[in-house]
């Protein structure tokens, strides 16, 4: 018999939505898969969540916050304007890509927010978490194509059938970083 205390179940059903969700992405996502994963009855999904469109709202905040907070630690470490770029480089090998699922989520996140634009709210705040931390280091126009400089770097580095090594994406961070 299941515990009926279980104060724990509501972060456990989110953290299986992202696994369900990076196993067999946003349509392969069901109440009953995740149920399963998170070893909860089925009735606990509606008890803790309305829909279903409420836990990918849950599931994906927690994971941009997540990517935002590796991304924070990273940055944070910078102390002069030179050290950016060895940290942007280690941002886009390691960090961004620190969980074997970070692509997959990332993109399904992506996608849901280009065709619901409630799910837009979650890539603006995480694009605001981002800028601000760069912000720390460059005006915030800078920050800004920076930031997109990042995630497309990181994108092609994951993507690419013969990915780029750090001295390309150190280049390219140098050169967008020269006067």
């Amino acid at each position: 018999m299941k515990r009926r205390n279980d104060p724990d179940r509501r972060d456990r059903i989110i953290d299986a939505a992202l696994s369900v969700i990076a196993e067999g992405g946003v349509a392969g996502t069901s109440h009953r898969r995740v149920a399963e994963r998170a070893d909860v009855p089925l009735g606990s999904m509606t008890y803790h969540f309305t829909s279903m469109d409420e836990l990918l709202r849950e599931a994906f905040t927690r994971f941009a916050e997540r990517v935002s907070e590796r991304f924070a630690a990273r940055l944070s470490a910078v102390e002069r304007r030179e050290q950016l770029a060895a940290a942007i480089v280690e941002l886009v090998h390691e960090d961004l890509v620190a969980g074997p699922d970070d692509l997959v989520l990332t993109l399904e996140l992506y996608t849901l927010a280009a065709r619901k634009p409630a799910f837009r709210q979650i890539t603006h705040d995480w694009m605001r978490r981002s800028r601000a931390v760069l912000e720390r280091h460059v005006d915030s126009r800078t920050a800004h194509k920076l930031d997109a400089l990042i995630e497309g770097l990181f994108i092609h580095v994951s993507l690419d059938a013969t990915p780029h090594g750090r001295d390309v994406t150190r280049d390219a961070v140098l050169r967008f970083l020269s006067p």
